[in-house]
């Protein structure tokens, strides 16, 4: 059987495969050129002169057309699709009771639910317990943001139900996109506690840093991880920068120490615990990085915040 070379339209590639080559060669018969369909789409095959053989572009053969194959299969299959239409439906629905200004709220129910985890004895966590833990002095108006995200959760349960950690671990990373931050993966599949996690769990506003630090390294977290978590304090109204917009603010702020001056609003910024952070060299280092490129904050803000919506957490299936 003679070969002749055949030429794939490259535009219908790029949607499947990472190729960056203008055009791709395939050696296939030259009569009877069957489409092949990649991610949904027909792939027309039209036969090219020999001369294209010579050509520098990338051939390939059976090898490429088995990743081509493999890709589609992935992009269709139900468990990936599946995966996909659920997030799509919780950030849907978040998205219709989220403003900037609930922004603030929700991700403080994120840190409330996940930092009750303890290492040591492996409670608490990101379990959805915030919900029993509402009238607890830590958790001050925390109801407020429960009741937010229970309107976009009646929807999703009528549809496909989810849990409490899940939804406020998602709710958490729409709040930070909303106000101009990172965009944060979330895995879903979180199983919700059925009681309370125990009291006395999270950080004390009032402690100083080596304390914050030393309360952080029970939870499994650095000191570093500890700085990039607290820049979240940029939302809301702490007087780090506009409320409703998550940037670098709070970084450049705790460098000017604001509070040093006597008297006036400048006295309110920040929590003692905040104020801390600046005081301590390890913690400086990293304060002054974030000042300096909002870039590297975001990165490693959406690493931990991950980090810290899985810590704890148990999985109806494996991640």
């Amino acid at each position: 059987m003679r070969l002749s070379t055949a030429a794939v339209d490259p535009s219908s590639l790029r949607s499947a495969s990472s190729f960056s080559a203008a055009t791709y060669l395939l050696r296939l018969p030259s009569r009877n050129l069957p489409a092949v369909k990649c991610g949904g789409k027909s792939l027309t095959l039209a036969s090219a002169s020999p001369c294209a053989a010579a050509s520098p572009n990338y051939l390939f053969g059976r090898r490429a057309l088995m990743y081509m194959a493999t890709a589609s299969f992935l992009l269709t299959s139900p468990s990936f699709a599946a995966a996909t239409d659920e997030m799509s439906l919780l950030q849907e629905e978040i998205r219709k009771v989220l403003s900037k200004g609930k922004a603030a709220g929700l991700l403080r129910l994120v840190f409330h639910d996940a930092g009750t985890f303890d290492k040591g004895d492996r409670t608490g966590g990101m379990n959805g317990s915030i919900v029993y833990e509402l009238d607890r002095p830590e958790n001050m108006g925390l109801k407020k943001s429960v009741k937010i995200l229970e309107k976009a959760k009646v929807q999703v349960d009528a549809i496909r139900p989810v849990s409490w950690a899940d939804f406020i671990a998602v709710a958490g990373a729409e709040a930070v996109l909303v106000c101009g931050g990172p965009k944060i993966p979330v895995q879903l599949g979180r199983v919700d506690a059925k009681v309370p996690d125990p009291e006395g769990k999270l950080p004390e506003e009032s402690l100083n840093a080596t304390a914050m630090k030393q309360c952080f390294k029970k939870k499994g977290f650095t000191a570093q991880e500890l700085v990039a978590l607290s820049g979240a304090h940029t939302l809301g109204s702490k007087g780090f920068g506009n409320p409703t917009v998550f940037d670098n603010s709070y970084f450049k702020i705790l460098l000017e120490k604001p509070w040093s001056s006597s008297g006036g609003m400048s006295s309110m910024i920040g929590l003692p615990s905040d104020r801390a952070l600046v005081e301590d060299d390890e913690c400086i280092r990293w304060i002054s990085k974030y000042a300096d490129d909002q870039n590297l904050f975001f990165e490693d803000f959406k690493n931990v915040y991950i980090k810290l919506v899985n810590t704890g957490a148990e999985w109806t299936r494996s991640v």
